[in-house]
């Protein structure tokens, strides 16, 4: 299994492989929750197919031919992950025309991670932030589970992720992954910089997550706005992170979700630096 992830450039691809290569890093992708891409099937045809031909690129330069065959080339993609729609995804919606369309976006996320052999999507928990009403909470967590119940019997073969946006707290999120216990294939996925923009401290996401944490996301930023910034060069704790990943026996890959090649790379060797999980300590080798 992959402990890290990155997200890929199209435009960039040979520097993403070689860089994925030296940490053993596989790809989430993030170009598919567009809705103008989703609408557009010869564009997600070309998008699948671009990347598939970067990997098979990269892996014949790096091993040779026998390398890249029919046989393989069908698993370039089993060990990588994508972010399905967001934007708008509202599935506990009272009014059936935005549930519709929002039930419909994520069965098109998981229909383009199913073609492509994915091993997981992530979605987000779609909630108005800080609205706490007890019924609205309710029928949050009840829609969720019905619908993703037949959605992960639906797509055995993929993972599903529910990330934490702006949520104010952890314990509906867990209180959802809790009735979803009994379905494998489903779990949760903390973005810890999310998480450090609440008011809530980090023990208590983690703690309270960590039974069902399945996937993570990790960016830096002022714990003010969400600005995806390279690990280590905000205010995040990530001594904090790390430690508490660690107490709490949280065994997931995480994504070190910034943009472009130079904060991938300052992100990884801050990482591998300092020891940051899933990096292995100085004191563990």
């Amino acid at each position: 299994m992959s402990k890290l992830y990155l997200v890929p450039d199209r435009k960039d691809m040979e520097r993403m492989c070689t860089l994925a290569a030296e940490y053993g890093c596989a790809f989430e992708y993030n170009d598919f929750f567009w809705p103008e891409v989703m609408e557009d099937s010869q564009k997600k045809k070309e998008i699948i197919e671009d990347f598939r031909a970067c990997k098979e690129s990269f892996i014949n330069k790096c091993y040779g031919d026998e390398n890249v065959n029919d046989q393989f080339a069908p698993n370039l993609f089993e060990n990588d992950t994508m972010h399905g729609a967001f934007l708008d995804v509202t599935i506990h919606s009272d009014d059936p025309l935005i549930r519709d369309a929002s039930l419909l976006r994520v069965r098109q996320s998981m229909e383009i991670a199913k073609n492509m052999g994915l091993k997981g999507v992530v979605f987000h928990t779609g909630r108005l932030a800080g609205f706490r009403a007890a019924g609205y909470l309710r029928n949050w967590r009840d829609r969720n589970e019905a619908f993703f119940r037949v959605i992960a019997c639906k797509y055995p073969s993929q993972q599903i992720y529910m990330e934490n946006m702006f949520d104010e707290a952890p314990d509906i999120l867990a209180g959802l992954a809790e009735k979803m216990w009994d379905v494998k294939n489903f779990g949760v996925c903390l973005d810890y910089a999310h998480a450090m923009l609440s008011k809530c401290p980090g023990r208590e996401w983690i703690e309270t997550l960590a039974p069902y944490i399945r996937h993570i996301h990790i960016n830096d930023n002022d714990l003010q706005n969400d600005l995806h910034l390279a690990v280590g060069s905000g205010t995040l704790d990530w001594q904090e992170f790390d430690s508490l990943t660690r107490e709490y026996r949280v065994e997931a890959p995480v994504l070190v979700e910034v943009n472009g090649y130079e904060a991938q790379r300052e992100s990884l060797q801050y990482m591998k630096k300092h020891g940051i999980y899933p990096m292995e300590r100085e004191r563990e080798k």
